[in-house]
């Protein structure tokens, strides 16, 4: 595990801390960065080279569903990436795993635990909790669901999330710095690939691949 460097992603400065301190008291010559978003992520990215694994919780703002995966599986596809989530739904874990992940790791694990998870996946393999079973309860609907976002490009699942939190189509051009029109081809393109006939349809269509039994309140801390 010496000389690997991993990025965790995640909108709680408190938990991400305390990941941080723990998995670096606990792998040798481990480099851990932090981003608290999926814009930092891509900032942190642009200046640290190498890296090796990105820790990614699914719930931060802008970021519906498994929109956050899909887009960073897409635009970094190199990057081996484990899901990192207070949620341990079944259905949430497979599909994060099919859309990409090489690994989901509920926040509720102990340190230990969370080790065993990331040297397996630096070494190559897909790890999940065990003690879940994620062959039960297959939908053909949500599966095919599924396959069509993932054939969304980096910048349309950047558009859809942004759709996702109410931007109109001059407010998602100017923070991507494109036209307009730019910014209404991809929504189309979206609207097809997703098969549905609206923009609010396909801001539910990635809701329903999300987690179902979000955690509320503060996130565990790793001990």
């Amino acid at each position: 595990m010496a000389n690997h460097r991993i990025v965790i992603v995640d909108d709680h400065p408190l938990f991400r801390a305390a990941l941080s301190q723990a998995l670096s008291a606990s792998i040798d010559g481990v480099h851990v960065l932090e981003a608290g978003g999926l814009e930092e992520l891509g900032t942190t990215l642009e200046r640290a080279k190498d890296i090796d694994l990105i820790l990614l919780d699914l719930s931060m703002p802008g970021v519906q569903g498994l929109s956050g995966l899909l887009y960073i599986r897409a635009q970094y596809p190199e990057i081996p990436v484990v899901v990192v989530s207070a949620s341990e739904d079944a259905g949430t874990i497979r599909r994060a795993l099919e859309f990409g992940a090489s690994g989901y790791v509920p926040k509720s694990l102990p340190v230990d635990k969370i080790r065993t998870a990331i040297r397996h996946v630096l070494d190559g393999g897909v790890w999940s909790p065990p003690e879940i079973p994620l062959g039960a309860g297959h939908d053909p609907e949500t599966a095919n669901l599924a396959k069509r976002l993932s054939s969304l490009t980096p910048q349309q699942v950047r558009v859809l999330m942004m759709l996702g939190e109410g931007l109109l189509n001059k407010q998602i051009a100017y923070k991507l710095s494109v036209s307009e029109a730019t910014i209404k081809a991809h929504v189309s393109a979206i609207l097809q690939k997703l098969a549905v006939d609206s923009r609010t349809q396909a801001v539910i269509a990635i809701g329903k691949i999300g987690p179902a039994d979000w955690q509320k309140g503060q996130d565990p801390v790793p001990k």
